[in-house]
């Protein structure tokens, strides 16, 4: 079965009215052999910033020696981006092997992400990795990725997304991320907000899981930002200089999570270091250049995330002169995120993420205030020509957009920087 085939196929089952649940996945991955209890896995949850942290300590694992798998989501041009083994994403044939292995042991009808979480653990158990991290889909205690056991917990910072299904409150949020902590199995978390860290806490102390709550200065508490080459210098507590190559305002924390997970595991600092200065995270702060335009790619798409990007925004070299292309998806808090976006661009563009949760030109007008003044322009590839006629343009709000206009500038010979 082609590839296309099955993806397409799966995209299906994207509904509410698609799921095995927490019982019946684990009923799934008793009849596929277990495939989860045949490595070692570190999980990831949080509502920011966990696929950078996932990929930092797969790259530490992978930079120490190990053979290591990466689940991750959403993608950015290809869905194979989301099962990995070191760095290097799953071929699409042996993508579609996976899946239709799932679909020979399926009873109850699995929804989008069980299926892929469970063909991530099929083609991690085939490989014989030694270790995998896995970041959780949505929210945590529910999570299919939830019915493994892990070696380490980790938590980052957690803030309002996906309200509709894991509450409407930070403290219910946080407890569905809490929910990935087992009893007896370290946990590491940099959320700062005091509420959340207590519910943390409390989950752990019951689990008898000991907790490292992480905040910045731990052990990084300096930070230089090199824009021409994308990297981030860090200076840690002995005086020691760090290249991290990503840019952005919680890189730096994320860095400190990263950092205590490999000490948490007993990895050697060299590989936490080759790892820092190798670790591609496409998609966070990305910038690509060519003749006179520059193009920086972030795919933050709630609240939180587009304020901590424009919190770092104003302390780049790109704020004086740049215009917005956003989209967002229809489930996400779209009307808060242009609050926060619009008053640091004259020219805001806005347009349809190529996805069919995209959010169209009726939802978004009415998002907004009658005088507000923005370019619609539903294509999204016109969207970017016409922002491109202004020179500096950042394209955020989506991961679906940024996904879309990386791979289209990736072929026209855009130079990464």
């Amino acid at each position: 079965m082609s590839f296309d085939i099955v993806f397409n196929y799966i995209l299906k089952r994207t509904g509410v009215d698609y799921g095995a649940g927490p019982d019946g996945f684990l009923r799934l991955l008793a009849r596929l052999g277990n495939p989860q209890e045949k490595f070692k896995i570190v999980h990831v949850a949080g509502t920011n910033g966990k696929g950078s942290v996932s990929t930092l300590i797969a790259k530490t694992l992978e930079a120490a020696g190990y053979e290591t798998g990466l689940f991750v989501s959403p993608h950015l041009v290809s869905p194979v981006e989301r099962i990995q083994i070191n760095g290097s994403p799953i071929a699409k044939n042996s993508f579609s092997q996976a899946v239709v292995s799932v679909f020979q042991e399926e009873e109850d009808e699995l929804n989008f992400f069980e299926i892929l979480t469970a063909a991530a653990l099929v083609y991690f158990a085939r490989k014989k990795v030694d270790w995998a991290v896995l970041e959780t889909g949505l929210g945590g205690r529910k999570d299919p990725t939830n019915a493994c056991t892990a070696a380490l917990s980790v938590i980052t910072a957690i803030g309002l997304d996906h309200t509709q299904y894991l509450g409407s409150s930070l403290a219910q949020i946080a407890r569905e991320k809490a929910g990935i902590i087992k009893p007896g199995v370290p946990v590491i978390s940099g959320v700062m907000n005091p509420t959340v860290r207590e519910i943390i806490a409390k989950t752990a102390k019951a689990k008898n899981a000991p907790l490292t709550f992480v905040g910045l200065g731990e052990p990084f508490w300096e930070a230089a930002l090199d824009f021409k080459t994308g990297r981030t210098f860090l200076r840690a507590e002995d005086e020691s200089l760090w290249s991290l190559h990503a840019l952005g305002s919680r890189q730096t924390l994320n860095a400190c999570m990263a950092y205590q997970a490999a000490k948490t595991l007993g990895l050697p600092a060299r590989a936490l270091k080759k790892a820092f200065d190798e670790v591609d995270l496409p998609g966070r702060f990305e910038i690509f250049g060519q003749d006179k335009n520059t193009l920086i790619l972030d795919g933050a798409h709630n609240p939180q995330a587009v304020e901590l990007l424009m919190d770092f925004w104003r302390k780049t070299p790109f704020a004086e002169d740049a215009v917005l292309l956003c989209g967002f998806m229809k489930d996400k808090d779209y009307k808060k995120m242009l609050s926060v976006l619009r008053p640091y661009f004259k020219t805001v563009i806005v347009t349809v993420p190529p996805s069919a949760r995209g959010a169209g030109e009726e939802e978004i007008r009415a998002a907004l205030p009658k005088n507000a003044r923005i370019v619609f322009e539903p294509e999204w590839k016109k969207a970017f020509s016409r922002a491109l006629a202004h020179g500096t343009v950042l394209c955020t709000g989506s991961f679906y957009l940024a996904g879309a206009v990386r791979g289209l500038v990736q072929n026209r010979g855009w130079k990464r920087i």
